[in-house]
């Protein structure tokens, strides 16, 4: 049902890395990136781009130029929008509405950039509400002024905010119970890891079938 093909775009924050996870018949692109401490390999957005493209929405895995150059820690957020505003054309180029999605890191630039970019909705992966142990740092301006609809796929025990410290707002929200800023559930958990991450694509692929 999907293919892969690997795009190098340039941006004016260095080389990108678009890897396309093409559907049949796509009537969207997801175009999605990951966060500051890990790349493209995370198992929540390697499980979206094996299943949303069976539902009509090509997966577009977003690689940030920091991290194509091998680097280890990501840079400023101002940088980071730049990174994603260099892909913006390239995801576009298929002609069909793009949902601008991240997770942690990527989904507060999907956020910040939305609609400047002409998103038609943002995927929030794992949004860093705020900082480990610091609530009053709230980011929550940045998910509340995305200004198209969106989706907060976060999980139960996530140290930079649970589910319940969200703000109230007209975003959707997805609970993957028990699960940590990476999707990771204890073995204690009532819920085993296969579960956890079905959970997540489920909510993914229930939303996007209602954006049409």
């Amino acid at each position: 049902m999907s293919s892969d093909v690997t795009e190098v775009v340039e941006t004016d924050a260095g080389t990108a890395r678009v890897t396309w996870h093409q559907a049949r018949d796509a009537r969207l692109v997801l175009a999605v990136s990951h966060g500051a401490g890990g790349g493209i390999e995370a198992r929540d957005l390697q499980a979206l781009a094996a299943v949303l493209p069976a539902h009509g929405v090509s997966v577009a895995l977003v690689e940030q130029p920091w991290r194509v150059a091998g680097k280890k820690v990501a840079p400023a957020p101002k940088t980071l929008d730049v990174g994603w505003r260099g892909v913006w054309p390239a995801v576009t180029e298929p002609g069909l509405p793009v949902i601008a999605g991240g997770r942690s890191a990527g989904a507060r630039v999907a956020c910040r950039t939305a609609v400047e970019l002409g998103a038609a909705a943002v995927l929030a992966l794992s949004f860093p509400l705020h900082p480990p142990g610091r609530p009053e740092k709230s980011r929550a301006e940045e998910l509340l002024g995305s200004g198209v609809p969106t989706l907060v796929v976060q999980g139960g025990n996530d140290p930079f905010g649970k589910p319940e410290e969200f703000p109230a707002g007209s975003y959707e929200i997805v609970e993957v119970p028990y699960g940590d800023h990476g999707f990771a559930v204890p073995k204690r958990a009532p819920i085993d890891q296969e579960e956890a991450v079905r959970m997540v694509t489920d909510g993914v692929v229930k939303w996007t079938s209602s954006l049409g």
